[in-house]
């Protein structure tokens, strides 16, 4: 199991999780957002095959409106 950092929430994901997988684990799968590992934006076509890595830190955040 690797140990990561969610929105700094600690998890547990398997070995081979990538950010397909980790997105629907922590609860945005149905949702519009940006994603970034250790500070890094990952675009979206790369989530299926970034594979997360121990102590990575994972900032997922959701649009918000406003005007």
């Amino acid at each position: 199991m690797l140990k990561i950092s969610v929105n700094n929430r600690e998890l547990s994901v398997g070995e081979d999780c990538n950010l397909l997988q980790l997105i629907t684990i922590a609860g945005f799968a149905e949702q519009k957002i940006a994603l970034a590992i250790n500070g890094e934006f990952v675009a979206k076509n790369l989530y299926p095959t970034t594979k997360l890595a121990q102590r990575d830190n994972v900032d997922i955040v959701t649009p918000i409106g406003g005007g």
